[in-house]
């Protein structure tokens, strides 16, 4: 490409000045606190720590540095706080509260004691290399999207430049765009948004195309319930995804492009915005970058929330100020998309990945994970695990290893059941195939699919056919109604599915059920329509005994479906006097009998389960049965009833 002389000239004076920060804030004599104000941080109230922080120190008379940095994928733990001494290794301390705040203030500021009882990990570091968390989890972990999440300020781009960031950048602007596009089909690079599409092939269709100068994009359009992998990292490491963009846009030849993020996630919108005003700013982004020459816009685009907008050509016609739908493919947006121009759409993480493969070499990152899927996965996790959150793993870790080595097995001993994996249209995989390795062609077998990365974890309390119907109708309210398989086939797939968890359902039904999802699978338009039908698909494959309990006994097994299930309370168990589960009942069915203790008017109940949680441990007096299979306890006269 022909780099002007002075274009490293201009990097090494912001390196330079980025390094200059760096020790400065580390190497500071005064304490340095800093605390993940993430989405998850701060819905577990982190923004009330910084205050408490702030406040006490202030009413101390205490000198301390106090900074947000991201998440670093512990949500279970939030808020996060990390505390470094001068001459002490930094200490990571879990669940801080406004209180809590302020003992660490008093007895680790000001009197030197770790407070080892509250140390969730501690950090090693030095000035320049990226600090590295001692924590059991992270040995399974292998970090490159998430390398500095968590341990940087998002809103200072200096800090990512001191830990290598935008070297890749400049190094791609000294490269031809055929050797970027080289690097990455020797690293393997697939798409990390669903499909798994070879990267560097997707790039070079879109540079080749005829019909125009190139347009980049970055989908940050993230819809899955439970997943927050592109939000966690917008959040906590913009720059890395700026980076990730730029460099495509000298692989294609683009000279401008957008961000779209959805508009729900207005602490990723904000941070976003500040980081493409600090990289044009410092010249690496915009107007002749770092005097080569090259200019580049790159623009953030606020979506509206449609769960199809995920899809490529739904979110070209929404930044086109159309209404979200998608269109027929050929041609693919990467030959002629937005304004009829060649577009290249990728997701948050893989452009995250790209600036890794360029700054370390395509053999870093192709040396990880299988032959076919190599690299590095950002999986969020949710569900019935015990630490539940984002994790970075290599592709090819086990699903047994994501639950029990790295999220701390199951929550409240209950037995593994099941993995729904690849957001709402991803599959069930029972927990028989739990060494599966999770890679793309080896989850596709077993029905499921990456998708963009969100699991949910399920437990024996779980009713599979109930996840299906949960699932199915998220995705059937999101349809965008283009196509009839996809807009009539998904709604009759819910009628189905919910006349068999209410106990109506007939063995025809299912032959129907099963039909209707293979003919949507191979009839939508989108991938929206052809994979709603996964989580149908899997649980009739692997647990069709549930369904035939649902359908042939009328009987939930798991106890889940409200149409099949009934609550009691057992009198021998029922303290006599105590009134919990009264007061939590919404309807008012739990009445008092002669004898103080509690019985319920079956006709009122809502089976909302809130008595169940309300019933003290010690009593567990409250009981889910089956109607059908279980005997009904008998229940006090009416003209016993006592009510209040």
């Amino acid at each position: 490409m022909g780099l002007p002389s002075d274009t490293p000239a201009r990097f090494a004076q912001i390196q330079e000045e980025a390094s200059r920060r760096w020790k400065a804030l580390w190497q500071d004599p005064r304490p340095l606190i800093t605390v993940g104000t993430a989405t998850c941080g701060l819905a577990q109230g982190a923004g009330e720590v910084m205050g408490a922080f702030r406040d006490a120190a202030a009413r101390m008379g205490l000198d301390v540095q106090i900074r947000e940095v991201g998440c670093i994928g512990h949500c279970y733990a939030e808020p996060l706080v990390t505390v470094k001494m001068p001459g002490m290794a930094p200490y990571l301390y879990s669940r801080v509260n406004p209180t809590k705040a302020e003992l660490l203030l008093r007895y680790l500021v000001q009197d030197g004691d770790p407070f080892l009882d509250f140390v969730m990990g501690a950090l090693q570091e030095d000035e320049l290399m990226p600090p590295v968390w001692d924590l059991p989890r992270f040995h399974y972990e292998k970090r490159l999207i998430l390398e500095h999440c968590g341990l940087i300020d998002p809103e200072e781009i200096h800090q990512y430049i001191a830990k290598g960031g935008y070297r890749a950048l400049v190094r791609s602007l000294s490269l031809q765009p055929e050797e970027i596009i080289a690097e990455l089909a020797a690293a393997g690079l697939r798409g990390r948004g669903g499909a798994g599409f070879p990267t560097a092939r997707k790039w070079e269709i879109c540079r080749k195309s005829p019909y125009g100068i190139p347009i980049v994009i970055c989908n940050g359009d993230e819809g899955d319930p439970g997943a927050y992998m592109d939000r966690a990292v917008l959040e906590s490491n913009p720059h890395q995804v700026l980076e990730g963009l730029a460099i495509a846009a000298l692989a294609v030849g683009a000279s401008e492009g957008y961000v779209y993020v959805r508009a729900e996630y207005p602490l990723a919108i904000r941070r976003v915005k500040k980081a493409l005003q600090d990289a044009s700013s410092l010249g690496l982004l915009g107007k002749d970058m770092l005097g080569s020459g090259v200019n580049l816009d790159i623009r953030l685009f606020e979506g509206s929330g449609a769960f199809v907008c995920g899809e490529e050509t739904a979110l070209i016609a929404s930044i086109q100020g159309e209404r979200g739908m998608p269109r027929p493919r050929p041609p693919f947006p990467a030959e002629r998309g937005l304004g009829g121009r060649p577009t290249l759409v990728n997701n948050v993480k893989t452009l995250a990945l790209v600036p890794k493969i360029l700054e370390n070499g395509n053999g870093s990152f192709s040396g990880i994970g299988t032959d076919s899927s190599p690299g590095t996965m950002v999986f969020s996790v949710v569900g019935k695990c015990q630490q539940p959150g984002l994790v970075e793993v290599p592709l090819g870790t086990t699903l047994r290893q994501l639950v029990f080595d790295i999220c701390g097995g199951m929550a409240e001993e209950k037995g593994f059941k099941a993995l729904q994996i690849g957001g709402p249209s991803g599959g069930c995989v029972p927990a028989a195939l739990q060494d599966t390795p999770m890679d793309y062609e080896t989850l596709q077998e077993a029905g499921a699919m990456m998708g963009s990365g969100g699991i949910v974890v399920l437990d024996e309390e779980d009713c599979m056919v109930e996840v299906a119907r949960f699932f199915l109708e998220f995705t059937q309210g999101e349809s965008c109604g283009k196509c009839t398989f996809c807009r009539i086939g998904t709604r009759q797939m819910l009628e189905l599915l919910t006349r068999i968890t209410s106990g109506k359902g007939t063995p025809e039904d299912l032959e129907l059920l099963e039909e209707l999802a293979r003919d949507v699978k191979q009839g939508s338009l989108c991938n929206l329509g052809a994979t709603a039908p996964n989580p149908v698909l899997t649980t009739l494959r692997y647990f069709r005994e549930e369904y035939l309990a649902h359908v042939q006994e009328k009987k939930c097994p798991a106890l889940q479906c409200r149409e099949l299930t009934a609550y009691y309370i057992l009198p021998e168990r029922c303290a006599a006097g105590c009134d919990a589960c009264v007061g939590t009942c919404p309807t008012e069915a739990i009445y008092t009998m002669r004898t103080r203790k509690k019985a319920v008017e079956q006709d009122k109940c809502v089976k909302c389960g809130e008595c169940v949680r309300a019933c003290p441990p010690e009593y567990r007096a409250v009981v889910r049965i089956s109607p059908v299979t279980d005997v009904p306890l008998p229940e006090a006269p009416r003209a016993e009833k006592n009510s209040h």
